[in-house]
């Protein structure tokens, strides 16, 4: 599955379009943008055992043992300080029975002093597809219900609606994708609103990156269809980024800074387009790299992630960045043969990989830490 995603990036970004790239998909040196201060970075992960397949369909993962699952967490959040955890996959399609597990697991881990992201996926059955209306009154329900639950402080509507060939993964595959993004962020905003739940922040992620002439007509379809009230409605814009995984594909040891850099930048630059404010902050909401023994070795994984997370912290000032969660805190099953089931610090027995200590320090020295490396 993972071959076929890449083959599709592939021919993407081979197209003509990738010579007239404009400014905004432009890679650059990390060396030439200043670091700037900010506030520390709040830092969280991804708790759950399933990860979105690319270019087809689920890929069944290793049963969650929750002790352990909390004994891990409770490893990597440092005292004092705010930890959050990414609820993914939670489909409109799931109807009541996903609203009843995805409830359970925010109160579960809200009880345990977590505070929680929902992501809230589009991903339509065949009835519900293309009908917004119903769409939006989906998502009036989930910021009634979640907004209840005092530690769900985010919610994410739709998944990297810029993806249009990988529906496990991400929602750009269904019929008028673009709209749900931008009728579900305005309908949740205008809840929160109504509701007086100012804590509950409204966000939208974008995976960085397919072609420029792609790009540009997702970011102009925001545009388009949400005008201004898509702009005010965003109160966070989050990126995904897998350098030396899917985009770019192979990043030679070391440029990951490069590419982080670029990134940030790449959101930054399209969210004019639509109107985003400049002061609209940058989550890092999707941030891995999976193993897959020989070829992806655990001591690069734990370097990588050590290199990325830190020029995430040394850009926040410059580009506003506020939150890092990894992808993922366990693998969804360590004997499969599909590189998207190793994206865990830990492997599917709960067995710690080097990363999960690197990650565990990250956190403890950088979500206190105001100053950026000269």
């Amino acid at each position: 599955m993972a071959r076929g995603f890449a083959i599709a990036l592939a021919l993407l970004l081979a197209g003509p379009a990738l010579a007239s790239a404009r400014p905004c998909t432009a890679d650059i040196h990390a060396s030439d943008v200043r670091t700037q201060p900010g506030p520390p970075l709040r830092f969280g992960i991804g708790p759950l055992v399933q990860a979105g397949q690319a270019g087809g369909g689920p890929a069944v993962a290793v049963a969650e043992q929750p002790a352990r699952t909390h004994a891990a967490l409770a490893r990597l959040k440092a005292p004092g300080r705010p930890f959050v955890l990414r609820l993914n996959r939670f489909f409109w399609s799931d109807g009541e029975p996903g609203f009843r597990r995805y409830l359970g697991l925010a109160r579960r881990f809200a009880r345990r002093g977590y505070l929680i992201e929902l992501q809230v996926r589009y991903h339509p059955d065949g009835a519900q597809e293309g009908d917004l209306s119903a769409w939006r009154a989906h998502v009036r329900e989930v910021v009634r219900r979640f907004g209840r639950i005092r530690a769900v402080i985010a919610l994410q509507i739709a998944n990297e609606v810029s993806i249009t060939f990988s529906p496990d993964s991400s929602d750009g595959a269904y019929r008028r994708a673009p709209e749900a993004l931008v009728d579900g962020v305005i309908a949740a905003k205008r809840e929160v609103r109504r509701l007086g739940l100012p804590r509950l922040k409204i966000g939208f992620n974008w995976f960085w990156r397919l072609d420029a002439a792609t790009e540009r007509r997702f970011w102009q379809a925001l545009r388009d269809h949400g005008g201004r009230r898509f702009g005010r409605a965003v109160d966070w814009i989050g990126l995904d980024a897998y350098p030396g995984t899917v985009f770019p594909p192979n990043v030679p040891p070391g440029g990951e800074r490069d590419a982080i850099v670029s990134a940030l930048r790449s959101v930054r630059c399209f969210a004019r387009v639509p109107g985003i404010p400049r002061s609209t902050p940058i989550k890092v909401e999707e941030n891995g790299w999976p193993t897959l023994l020989p070829a992806r070795g655990y001591a690069e994984q734990a370097q990588r992630l050590r290199r990325m997370a830190r020029a995430v912290h040394d850009y926040r000032g410059t580009f506003g960045v506020s939150d890092y969660r990894w992808f993922n805190l366990r693998d969804a099953d360590s004997s499969s043969q599909a590189l998207f089931q190793h994206f865990g610090l830990l492997e599917s027995d709960y067995d710690a990989k080097p990363a999960f200590a690197v990650y565990g320090e990250l956190v403890r020295r950088l979500g206190g830490a105001a100053r950026v490396r000269p």
